[in-house]
């Protein structure tokens, strides 16, 4: 695969600058630990001229009510990503370290060809509703419900899906009317960057709408969240950053939506498909080196199948290898820095000393000299009370718990504060579906199925956040809602 060509430059107000003060900071391959350029290391000042950028840009231009020119400008943008699809997956590949093969699906493909579903609403969502005649206090009134675009939005994103995450936010609020500042993940800059020069390069975007920056620096999230002029912040990341955010967004009483982390349960009913469901585990727990919020990282097995599953399961995660992400065989890649990688290893030993087993892997792997890698690893046994079963773990390791019946794995899965997604895996799909009913969580899939698509609302429970993302329901997180009365015939 060609060596991928960066951006170093942020969009703010239709132009693409250096930071204010001309820092830069290196983006690396996490694979190959290799410095693959620059991106601008934005400052407050960034975050100033960006805010007020986007704020003047909703207050005094037509953005918020012009449907055509919003639905014109993001047919461009679609448009414009399919050109230079090639491009964004080799970028995509090499500074978040994704096995090139889940670029052909949910990092890049699936998010691109998905953009349609927000072109399609701003054409034909109804944003006003009659809401009858009324009589109220002797009053007869008639009332129309009006829904308006909140305003400025700050978009925050992480690591490990940067081109995804960000279309998943930016365009719905575009669709809706908002404007956006968006930070993107220091980790991966070009993702974000190179889509600032796509829209101001190759779309009718008018300047200020959309603002895109990117930095080093921890204040700069910070910075956006607090900024009286931002309306709206959406954020995806670690449930820690998420309690910070609502902390910080609390003094403007700003809306926040908020996806956050996940411990995902997947409850191995004693019918199921046992080798059906060990190969989606053990595939799932591991792609993308387990980086992703949503994925199924405790394994609940009946008791009576325990031995069966595991030993299957260990085959599996002995059969699993890392490497080279441009090569399509793999689909687990590195951790995204050598931080993140420590940070898995500390707690596959943490796991260790409350008195698990590792069947498998638990360690880096000695046939790659460079980068930051970790071993697929199984966990069995797991006290799920343990920190290993309460906490996320943010890299390629399944916990397995043990149970003894259906009514214990339900309670087993719903002893987390986190309730994003969990499966539900057996042969008689009624029994599945009262068990899925039972579990705590925004998303449930039972057997093969997949739950995120961007018609169909995302979110989750507790404390893995609020709101949602995707769906009629994911867009309408962008907007008002006015009620305007009128007399009453």
């Amino acid at each position: 695969m060609a060596a991928p060509q960066g951006e170093a430059r942020m969009l703010i107000d239709g132009e693409l600058v250096d930071a204010s003060d001309g820092a830069t900071f290196d983006n690396i391959n996490p694979a190959t630990e290799e410095v693959l350029g620059v991106a601008a290391d934005a400052t407050i000042d960034d975050v100033t001229r960006a805010v007020a950028a986007a704020r003047r840009a909703f207050d005094t231009t037509d953005w918020s009510t012009n449907r055509d020119l919003r639905a014109r400008c993001l047919e461009q943008l679609k448009a414009t990503l399919e050109e230079v699809r090639e491009e964004l997956r080799r970028v995509i590949v090499a500074e978040a370290g994704s096995p090139v093969a889940l670029t052909y699906v949910a990092q890049l493909d699936e998010p691109i060809n998905a953009f349609g579903f927000w072109i399609d609403l701003a054409k034909t969502y109804e944003f006003e509703k009659d809401l009858g005649q009324i009589v109220s206090t002797g009053l007869p009134s008639r009332g129309v419900e009006v829904r308006e675009p909140i305003g400025v939005v700050g978009a925050i994103t992480p690591f490990n899906f940067p081109l995804m995450l960000t279309l998943n936010k930016i365009g719905p609020a575009l669709a809706a009317g908002c404007t956006v500042v968006h930070k993107a993940a220091p980790q991966t800059p070009w993702s974000a960057s190179i889509l600032g020069r796509l829209i101001a390069e190759k779309t009718d975007f008018p300047p200020g709408v959309v603002n895109i920056l990117t930095s080093s620096r921890d204040e700069i999230g910070a910075a956006l969240v607090r900024h009286p002029d931002v309306d709206m912040i959406t954020f995806t990341g670690s449930t820690a950053t998420g309690r910070s955010i609502l902390e910080g967004a609390a003094n403007t009483v700003k809306r926040v939506h908020l996806e956050l982390g996940g411990k995902s349960a997947a409850i191995v009913l004693d019918d199921a498909d046992m080798m059906m469901a060990t190969g989606f585990l053990a595939s799932m727990a591991c792609a993308h080196s387990g980086q992703a919020c949503a994925r199924h990282t405790r394994a609940l097995i009946p008791r009576s199948k325990y031995d069966e599953v595991t030993g299957t399961l260990k085959g599996l995660f002995q059969s699993l290898r890392v490497g080279d992400p441009n090569d399509a065989q793999f689909l687990h890649g590195p951790q995204i820095s050598s931080e993140q990688r420590d940070m898995v290893l500390q707690q596959i030993d943490r796991a260790v000393s409350e008195g698990a087993t590792v069947a498998a892997g638990g360690g880096k792997p000695d046939y790659m000299d460079r980068g930051y890698w970790v071993e697929p690893t199984l966990l069995l046994d797991v006290d799920p009370k343990s920190l290993t079963a309460t906490e996320e773990i943010f890299g390629p390791v399944l916990a397995v718990i043990p149970y003894d019946d259906d009514d214990e794995a339900v309670r087993i899965a719903n002893d987390s504060i986190y309730g994003l997604s969990g499966g539900v895996w057996s042969q008689d799909e009624q029994r599945a579906l009262s068990v899925a009913r039972r579990i705590r969580a925004g998303t449930i899939s039972i057997n093969l199925s997949m739950f995120v698509h961007p018609s169909w609302p995302f979110g989750g429970y507790k404390q893995s956040g609020q709101g949602r993302e995707g769906g009629v329901q994911g867009f309408e997180e962008f907007l008002e809602t006015k009620v305007v009365s009128l007399p009453g015939g």
